[in-house]
């Protein structure tokens, strides 16, 4: 972390206003917060054309970074990993040199390395911390958006802490939902999982459901489970059909997404439409999916074949002078039945 003043843009998120042509600012709060949580002594720059002397070639850096890298635009699942992907470049970037310059990047910032101060020990939260009340839909509403809760929440107030890129929701100290942040205004995010103990009690609810046209959307409910359901519903009807399906959502608390998808299609398969029979297949798949690699498979009469030992391996091992194994001991039985008088 570097010592004395540092030289900072009028940036938005740290400047709310700038004070006539001084170099006196009004800055945000959160941005008062960092800088004295790290021990740091902002210099800001003159706006406008009078100050783009004093930014060095910071500024053409970051240019030619953005043109090599990020023109044209990645396409990204989510902001996690177009991070991860800048992480990369900008390592791949400490071998590069600027111009006619004899030395790295890297080699620069090793020589200057040593006249920093180390970090704290307490990282700064970022996130912006809310109070909010959990409303009768089992919701609360974050800068005009709406995310789910678990039900069993309904009217108890929960802390949400909202970061750049998602929203984690606690009661007391337990986490109880994370979301994806939604950048546009009055969107609605909702898990499927946090509604399902409503729905056993109004199974018919299901099918109409929000939560659940989200979930087949975000590939966390697949076709496997639309004809899983559709097979049950056929057999034990709506209500007990939808009933036995809200039962193997529940299961997904406890199994992996892809077991459970594996234990239905198995299930489905051989027409077993209940919760329990996808809960024993999912169990199969997992128990499969930990097996160790060189387990001896069954042969087609259903016995275990037995996998003999490569020959390089048995040339290593010690003779063996055990002596072979001998069944003459039992003859004394045959004896005995010989020697028993005939009734």
């Amino acid at each position: 972390m570097p010592t004395g003043k540092v030289r900072y843009d009028n940036l938005r998120a740290a400047v709310a206003q700038v004070l006539g042509f001084s170099r006196h600012r009004v800055e945000a709060e959160r941005w008062t917060a960092f800088r004295s949580h790290y021990g740091l002594e902002a210099l800001y720059c003159q706006p406008g054309i009078r100050g783009a002397h004093e930014k060095g070639g910071v500024e053409g850096q970051i240019g030619w970074f953005r043109r090599n890298h990020l023109v044209p635009v990645p396409e990204v699942a989510s902001l996690a990993e177009l991070n991860a992907m800048i992480d990369r470049w900008d390592q791949e970037d400490e071998d590069r040199r600027i111009r006619s310059r004899p030395r790295t990047i890297g080699e620069y910032f090793a020589s200057e390395q040593p006249l920093l101060v180390p970090l704290p020990d307490e990282p700064f939260e970022t996130g912006r911390l809310f109070t909010l009340r959990v409303d009768r839909y089992s919701q609360i509403s974050v800068r005009t958006n709406r995310y789910s809760v678990p039900v069993r929440l309904i009217g108890r107030n929960v802390r949400a802490m909202l970061h750049a890129s998602e929203l984690v929701v606690y009661d007391g100290r337990e986490e109880v939902a994370r979301h994806e942040r939604l950048i546009a205004k009055g969107g609605t995010r909702l898990e499927l999982d946090h509604y399902l103990e409503a729905l056993v009690r109004k199974p018919g609810a299901l099918p109409g459901a929000t939560a659940l046209d989200q979930a087949r959307s975000a590939g966390r409910f697949t076709p496997v489970h639309d004809a899983w359901w559709d097979a049950a519903v056929k057999a034990h009807g709506e209500r007990d059909g939808n009933r036995a399906l809200i039962e193997v959502l529940l299961l997904g608390r406890h199994l992996p997404h892809e077991h459970l998808v594996t234990g239905l299609a198995a299930a489905l398969k051989t027409g077993a439409l209940t919760a329990d029979a996808v809960a024993l297949e999912a169990r199969k798949a997992a128990d499969a999916d930990t097996a160790p690699a060189e387990a001896p498979e069954p042969s087609a009469g259903g016995r275990t074949s037995i996998v003999p030992l490569p020959a390089a391996v048995r040339a290593r091992l010690p003779p063996d002078k055990r002596p072979l194994p001998s069944v003459a001991h039992y003859d004394q039985l045959l004896r005995l039945r010989r020697d028993r008088p005939t009734p």
